[in-house]
């Protein structure tokens, strides 16, 4: 698996991942209309513009197939404050998860940040999303939980957060 930079000719397959992975993790917590709905054209758009302005890096098969993608940099909310970074976002396809991939994708995410001077971050999360324990498991500890609306469906979303990024993601 190769972890690169992601650029905008990444955007289409970034968009497949992105739409495809909230069809599989979100399907019985946010409505199925929602879903059906997510565009390849919109996520296409969106993530033209990301790769330009955010760290994105993407997971690729040795067959240049992207599975996993991950975005992150400064914090975009006035909130939490000792928590300088955020990671935006991390989907992996449903069958290339619990490989190992994630933490692959974090890790550079990770490291752009310490080259920021930037030691903390924060990820959020729905809260009935099992991926929540993968940020358990990569030492992050739950700080806040607030309350999101999705197509009109009160949801938590779950804010989570690494005080030492140079601990928990020591290159080994």
């Amino acid at each position: 698996m190769l972890i690169r930079k992601a650029n905008k000719g990444d955007a289409r397959e970034i968009a497949r991942v992105h739409v495809d992975s909230w069809r599989t993790t979100y399907t019985g917590i946010i409505p199925d209309d929602f879903l059906r709905n997510l565009s390849y054209e919109n996520r296409t758009a969106l993530w033209e513009n990301n790769t330009g302005l955010h760290d994105v890096y993407v997971a690729e098969t040795n067959s240049l197939e992207i599975v996993g993608f991950a975005a992150g940099g400064r914090r975009r909310t006035d909130k939490y404050e000792a928590y300088p970074g955020e990671l935006y976002a991390i989907y992996i396809m449903k069958e290339f998860q619990g490989k190992g991939i994630g933490k692959q994708l974090v890790q550079p995410v990770v490291e752009n940040l310490l080259k920021e001077e930037i030691d903390s971050m924060i990820v959020l999360v729905i809260e009935d999303n099992p991926s929540k324990y993968f940020y358990e498991a990569l030492g992050a500890r739950k700080i806040d939980a607030i309350k999101v609306k999705i197509s009109g469906v009160d949801l938590t979303e779950l804010v989570y957060a690494w005080d030492a990024l140079h601990i928990s993601f020591k290159k080994e």
